[in-house]
């Protein structure tokens, strides 16, 4: 990540406010199992292996693309089985190509999180198209997710469209929160996927609810090649410790604000210092927003919100690190940093 905290980043428009907290394959059958039924069998199913042997080792890389908000950053932490992509209900949460490691005893997947394709109104929404289309051309299956609970809309059939640029890649159809459809609308949303596109795969699925996963999990690691172990065993994500961190008071910044704020806010670390005599870890982090109202929303009365950011940050940020921390928060004013290349840079995009 470039670094951002070079004196003249923010050059005059830079303000500062402190506060501390350390206080078309036929789609996947909908069985009893799928519903909910006997659902601790499946990981006990996931751990065996096929009769005659153990099959041939896969591994590759899958990324999950579609509109902004279907679920995509759900599905990777729920496959992962730990939290490697920050979520929110507010579109456009996930900003990098975020990779998520799932290990079976047949095969590795790395799951590349990327940011919903949207149609950008500002820089930072074209350079987060651009990443998504350079990462779709280095993957080997791309997984389509459409959730259930919504019809089919223009956004829907837009990326799926984009897919034809793509040829290399497998195409595999995630039908998403069914936990919040019925069976009749996932049914009729099943049969819509279909007429989509010739799909190597559909599977329904609810990463809350865990139902369908394992079988998720099967569909592309048969579509992945035939390759040796790509990481260590004990690897759950690509993501340093910092850009976690980093991630994660973001996703507490955005927690209960409104309209464009969410798209404004922007997280960096300046410091992180080992305080090996206290078993303490102190965190200097900054948010980024692009207006001065904008920086009173983040800051609240009196600080209120500012250290509630931080206490639920925190809560996040301790059990990763394994340690207590201590998190100081500091809210300054980039201006229109999303449409200023400069600025983009030296905050890491």
């Amino acid at each position: 990540m470039t670094d951002p905290r070079d004196d003249d980043r923010a050059a005059d428009a830079v303000e500062d406010a402190t506060a501390e907290g350390a206080d078309a394959p036929a789609p996947a059958p909908l069985s009893d199992e799928a519903w909910g039924i006997d659902r601790a069998a499946e990981p006990a199913r996931a751990a065996r292996k096929p009769r005659g042997g153990a099959p041939a080792y896969r591994a590759g890389f899958v990324s999950f693309v579609g509109r902004p908000n279907v679920g995509k950053s759900t599905l990777t932490n729920a496959l992962v089985g730990e939290k490697v992509a920050i979520t929110s209900s507010k579109p456009q949460t996930t900003r990098k190509a975020i990779r998520g490691i799932v290990h079976r005893p047949d095969g590795q997947l790395i799951l590349v999180d990327t940011p919903g394709i949207h149609r950008p109104r500002t820089l930072l929404g074209e350079r987060l198209n651009a990443l998504v289309q350079t990462t779709l051309g280095d993957v080997d299956v791309i997984g389509l997710c459409i959730p259930a609970d919504e019809r089919i809309g223009p956004g829907d059939r837009f990326i799926n469209e984009q897919l034809d640029e793509y040829p290399r890649a497998r195409k595999i159809a995630i039908v998403t929160k069914t936990d919040s459809a019925s069976r009749h609308a996932v049914a009729e949303q099943l049969l819509a996927v279909q007429e989509l596109r010739e799909w190597d795969a559909i599977v329904p699925v609810s990463a809350v609810e865990a139902i369908q996963l394992d079988a998720l999990v099967g569909e592309l690691l048969k579509a992945l090649p035939v390759s040796e172990q790509l990481y260590p065993s004990d690897a759950v994500t690509e993501e340093g410790l910092e850009a976690r961190i980093s991630e994660l008071i973001r996703e507490a910044a955005l927690e209960g604000v409104q309209d464009e704020l969410p798209h404004s806010l922007a997280v960096t670390i300046d410091d992180m210092i080992e305080r090996e005599d206290k078993e303490l870890l102190e965190i200097y982090a900054n948010l980024f927003v692009e207006r001065d109202s904008q920086k009173g929303i983040v800051i609240g009365a009196q600080g209120s919100r500012l250290k509630h950011v931080g206490q639920v940050a925190r809560a996040q940020i301790e059990p990763l690190v394994g340690k207590r921390v201590f998190l100081s928060l500091r809210v300054k004013i980039a201006k229109d940093w999303q449409r200023d290349p400069k600025l983009l840079g030296r905050l890491g995009f």
